[in-house]
């Protein structure tokens, strides 16, 4: 998102003994020893991650940091290449390329477009390099985690829906803002949502799927829809923060007051501080580290040539989905403050210091 969380993120990557930064040349490290009895200390290998985009603050704030740190833990002797491709395929595309060159073993590949990554997977298979689909499938990968994205899209749906009639609403318009149409997880998000909007009652007014996860062009969009759909409209599916976040500053320069309940997901810091405002109706918690160290973990296996440890499968593909939670005002002590995703002091800055003492958040 357009947020960088740069405030906090020497927290998020406080514990490292190695930073390593973006490029598309890819930049090598070689982790040194966690002390862990469990590590793979046989295993000296090369491992690639490949992250999509930094619109979403979540992979340079969290992701790499916390698969950093889980890499060195499994495996104190691998070396790590990092590169984010910032939205950009045919970038990724070169990326994997050099990781492949400079020696990977494994991509962890988080992709920009779930199509166009296909051609990234069949030339790792043509050289004997493994691939983890990394929270966004792709066809054809050796193992993927993520978690059910399909359950995202029904969970911040149904949160929608709950709200609406809990305060008396059982008809009305809704606006969908969904996510990158490149993205397959978004694809999921949105046949979730619509899985529970279709049958709600209440009616999808107009819809949008945002190139890049855009949150610039989600408010546009917003602009431009709000004269038509204002005079019946009661809440908006949007899917993630961000462009919840475009939205919302849509619907408010726009003077639509008070402000209908909006949905998120990611659980930005500004996603979650909106909630305690009450700008934004909810946000899905999704636990990243569990998801970067299994993505370790896995990476390390398949380097060993060992298979990975699935609970399910996807298109055939050995797979583990993690579970999303709904985050509301009234849980986020018991969700991202519990696991220490933030701190209270985190969320409740001086902005929000009344909004936060009239939720609990102390």
């Amino acid at each position: 998102m357009n947020t960088r969380f740069t405030r906090f993120a020497a927290v998020a990557a406080a514990g490292l003994s190695l930073a390593v930064m973006a490029g598309c040349s890819g930049n090598k490290t070689t982790p040194t020893p966690a002390g862990s009895t469990a590590a793979s200390s046989d295993v000296s290998a090369t491992i690639a991650l490949l992250l999509p985009e930094t619109k979403t603050t979540r992979y340079e704030t969290f992701d790499k940091p916390y698969f950093e740190a889980a890499l060195k833990t499994e495996c104190p002797k691998c070396t790590l290449i990092y590169n984010n491709a910032n939205q950009d395929a045919a970038k990724q595309q070169q990326q994997a390329e050099s990781a492949m060159t400079q020696g990977a073993k494994v991509l962890v590949l988080d992709a920009v477009d779930g199509k166009s990554a296909q051609t990234i997977v069949n030339e790792a298979k043509a050289k004997g390099v493994k691939v983890v689909a990394y929270d966004r499938f792709v066809a054809g990968s050796d193992y993927y985690v993520s978690f059910d994205n399909l359950k995202v899209g029904e969970l911040q749906a149904q949160t929608l829906v709950d709200i609406l009639k809990k305060s008396g609403k059982t008809s009305g318009d809704l606006v969908m803002i969904n996510g990158s149409p490149t993205d397959a997880n978004a694809a999921d998000f949105k046949k979730g949502a619509h899985s529970v909007l279709d049958t709600s009652g209440f009616t999808i007014k107009a819809e949008y799927d945002t190139p890049d996860w855009s949150p610039d062009k989600a408010q546009a969009w917003m602009e431009g829809e709000l004269t038509s759909v204002r005079s019946g409209l009661v809440g908006v599916y949007a899917a993630n923060d961000g462009v919840a976040g475009g939205a919302i500053t849509a619907l408010k320069a726009g003077g639509v007051n008070p402000m209908v309940p909006v949905t998120g997901q990611d659980a930005e810091i500004t996603g979650v501080q909106r909630v305690v405002a009450g700008d934004q109706a909810m946000t899905v918690y999704k636990a990243i580290k569990p998801e970067a160290s299994d993505a370790a973990k896995n990476a390390v296996a398949l380097a060993k040539g060992t298979a990975p440890t699935s609970s399910t499968t996807k298109d055939g593909v050995p797979a583990t989905l993690l579970t999303p939670v709904a985050v509301t005002k009234d849980n986020i002590k018991d969700t991202v403050v519990k696991d220490g995703f933030y701190t209270i002091d985190q969320i409740c800055t001086s902005q929000f210091a009344s909004a936060c003492s009239a939720a609990g958040l102390k």
